[in-house]
């Protein structure tokens, strides 16, 4: 009996594609290891939960579930419309800013095109540029970060996308407005700028920008956002997307239908609107942060600046630490698939778990500081 062999009936970009590997899930760990008392600081979830205002309203839809839902979006677009000065056509939705960044691709890229995006940027960006069979370039990072002036010098004839993250995932960079925008003057208008901002909520008050106001300026502009983070509905899968609307068409020629579900629609539009809630998470984030540096540098410990709900710290063997700290019920990031085999990304957590966290981690750092004086 012959047996298939289903890798020769796709594409070469698509046998050769690495997927996306999410953070380990705590009933996972569950499992594996028995433990009953586990923090989850790996995928930068807001530690807060969900808005009480979307809660609130989740508790309402029970005569809805079994209904589509508005594949159109009106509530949450109009929503959207009240906290940004925008006609509705200027909005997209979709199932978690992920999905956005997957419709770009889909629009805009395939054969005998490409993408220009960042070293240690988002890894989505060379997943769905591969995806499409387009040719990723990826620009080396200035200080772990995104260096502009080269992304724009490394944009081909042949270029469509250009990725920008800002605060930067997983190394918590950042690029201040001023010279985003006057990076973008550079940019060819037949080049898509995709300004993924999905940690935007945690800048502090002076480093933020608004490009919303870009828009007029820059129709090649598409800015995303979600739900997932500050707002913390990522389980929820809803973001959103801002352009010109001769773009934002072009995206919904490709976009699925109901791609974004009825609570997802319901609980987005009101959190919008919970300032006090987003408050609390940027002021717990800002806590929580100067925490954890202020114990990083306690030991020694190289750490990235971060300007968003999570940091990026240096540890030697990353994997190993990583699965040490998992022995003990502590799930973080190990950042060696992008390129990083030595750090770990942290989330921002309660001050509990920032502190659980560093009892773990800093007797593992004490014994490989041993470890390599003994060697010296």
């Amino acid at each position: 009996m012959n047996e298939w062999r289903y890798c020769d009936l796709v594409a070469d970009h698509v046998r050769h594609l690495a997927p996306y590997q999410p953070g380990k899930p705590m009933a996972e760990l569950e499992r594996e290891l028995g433990l009953t008392s586990i923090i989850k600081l790996a995928s930068n979830e807001n530690p807060l939960g969900p808005s009480p205002h979307a809660l609130e309203v989740l508790a309402t839809l029970r005569g809805e579930l079994a209904l589509y839902p508005d594949g159109n979006g009106f509530e949450l677009k109009t929503a959207l419309n009240a906290h940004y000065p925008l006609g509705l056509d200027y909005f997209i939705l979709g199932n978690g800013s992920n999905d956005i960044l997957d419709l770009v691709a889909r629009t805009f890229l395939g054969p005998g095109t490409s993408a220009v995006y960042a070293q240690y940027g988002f890894a989505v960006y060379p997943i769905a540029t591969q995806t499409m069979g387009a040719q990723g370039i990826e620009v080396p990072a200035l200080e772990f970060g995104h260096d502009l002036p080269a992304m724009i010098r490394a944009i081909r004839p042949d270029t469509r996308v250009l990725f920008i993250a800002n605060p930067n995932n997983p190394t918590g960079t950042f690029l201040p407005g001023e010279d985003l925008r006057a990076g973008l003057r550079q940019i060819p208008p037949e080049v898509v700028v995709v300004l993924d901002e999905a940690y935007t909520e945690y800048l502090p008050d002076d480093q933020r920008y608004d490009p919303v106001a870009w828009l007029d300026e820059f129709p090649n502009l598409l800015i995303c956002r979600t739900f997932s983070k500050a707002y913390g509905l990522a389980g929820l899968r809803v973001g959103f997307g801002m352009g010109d609307p001769q773009l934002i068409a072009l995206l919904n020629r490709v976009r699925q239908p109901f791609n974004v579900s009825v609570p997802g629609l319901r609980a987005a539009s009101a959190a919008l609107g919970d300032r006090g809630f987003l408050e609390r998470t940027r002021t717990l984030n800002a806590q929580g942060r100067r925490f954890l540096e202020e114990a990083f540098d306690s030991f020694g410990a190289s750490y990235i600046p971060s300007f968003g709900n999570f940091i990026t710290v240096a540890v030697g063997q990353g994997r190993k630490i990583y699965d040490q700290l998992l022995r003990q019920g502590v799930i973080v990031r190990p950042l060696d698939a992008y390129g990083l085999p030595h750090h770990l990304r942290v989330s921002i957590g309660t001050q509990s778990e920032n502190q659980r966290f560093i009892e773990a981690l800093t007797p593992l750092l004490i014994a490989r500081t041993s470890v390599s004086a003994m060697a010296v």
